[in-house]
């Protein structure tokens, strides 16, 4: 009997310290208000072990973490034009992406994992093209503000 107990009671400690990763959606789109080719959500701050899922609502879109964008040991993410994708991270940091096909349009994103903020002289040395320069540099006062309240 005692050894069900502690079985048991191991078990329930288990099941008690698992914890359900959150999943968040982000919409492709050829328009959202007054912006052309966007992502709905430009800054995503999730949790380590969250899933985001890429809802392509119009067509000709995708997600590609742009190089040296991302922390070190996440490797290459290209999704094909047109189809939904997910992404589960498992290392915290800061990624960028963007639309392949729109990067110069401005169809840029960030997510930050976990609140941590170690890589960002990198991103922020990225050189963005067209008109991302100019979508970038909003969001990525926004994510130097966060990370200086962090």
């Amino acid at each position: 009997m005692k050894l069900w107990r502690s079985v048991l009671l191991i078990f329930s400690l288990s099941i008690s310290l698992m914890v359900k990763a959150d999943e968040l959606t982000i919409q492709m789109l050829n328009a959202y208000g007054t912006e052309k080719m966007v992502y709905d959500i430009k800054i995503a701050n999730i949790n380590l072990g969250d899933t985001i899922h890429w809802i392509s609502i119009d067509k000709g879109h995708n997600v590609e973490f742009i190089k040296k964008g991302v922390p070190e040991g996440v490797g290459k993410f290209k999704s094909k034009v047109g189809k939904n994708t997910s992404y589960t991270f498992s290392i915290p940091g800061i990624y960028a992406y963007q639309c392949t096909p729109h990067k110069t349009l401005g169809m840029i994103g960030f997510v930050v994992v976990g609140s941590d903020y170690h890589n960002l002289e990198n991103i922020r040395k990225l050189k963005f093209l067209g008109k991302s320069k100019k979508v970038a540099k909003p969001l990525l006062e926004t994510i130097t503000a966060d990370a200086s309240k962090s």
